[in-house]
């Protein structure tokens, strides 16, 4: 839990050093596994962790050895689809994702937010806008969310609806940056996905 609440300082700047922030996050994680080999929400979370980092090898296992560690943990299966997601494999962390859906129906937001994520990076926009509103639907405040859509919008040339979510961006999160986010997001291994995302984010005329 530890290791989560400084992966949070990394992702939203909340500390003095944010790098510094995250690496203590890896160490905290790591510490969790020295400690107990079979516990699978440290390999989760490490594997999430990783990918934030860049590695995203390391991720794919850590994330593999979660769900194989505890195959109905739904956080498991959440943390693993961000990691293929992120890694460039989304088509098969769409299965994952809806794994932890099913698991647990009244589960977190960021479930759908990751499964648009996923089905965005797959040009299924029109199922991505979906699920990204159903996050919404649950959670009308989450940034992420909003980030999220606007960016979907910008990709299928929607520029009204995406300087609407810009607009709800503003009103949830006033100092948005798109600079300081777009160091930290978005996180895939490929780089021309990671260039449409901030592409998309500028039509949406967020700064």
């Amino acid at each position: 839990m530890l290791a989560g609440t400084r992966a949070r300082e990394y992702l939203f700047g909340t500390s003095k050093s944010p790098q510094e922030s995250l690496e203590k996050a890896i160490e905290l994680a790591q510490r969790a596994i020295a400690a107990d080999e079979g516990y699978p929400d440290g390999h989760a979370i490490l594997g999430w962790l990783y990918c934030l980092n860049r590695e995203y090898d390391k991720g794919l296992v850590e994330g593999e050895r979660a769900v194989a560690l505890n195959p109905s943990g739904a956080e498991n299966y959440f943390y693993y689809a961000w990691v293929l997601t992120s890694a460039g494999r989304p088509e098969e962390a769409i299965p994952m994702i809806q794994k932890a859906i099913r698991l647990s129906p009244f589960g977190p937001t960021y479930y759908f937010v990751t499964l648009g994520e996923a089905l965005r990076n797959m040009g299924r926009f029109e199922e991505a806008v979906s699920a990204f509103k159903k996050a919404l639907l649950l959670s009308p405040d989450n940034v992420i969310a909003h980030v999220s859509l606007a960016a979907t919008y910008g990709m299928m040339g929607r520029e009204k609806d995406a300087r609407a979510e810009a607009g709800e961006i503003l009103r949830v999160h006033p100092k948005f940056s798109l600079d300081n986010w777009a160091i930290k997001r978005p996180f895939f291994r490929d780089q021309s996905q990671n260039d449409k995302v901030i592409n998309a984010w500028r039509k949406a005329a967020l700064r």
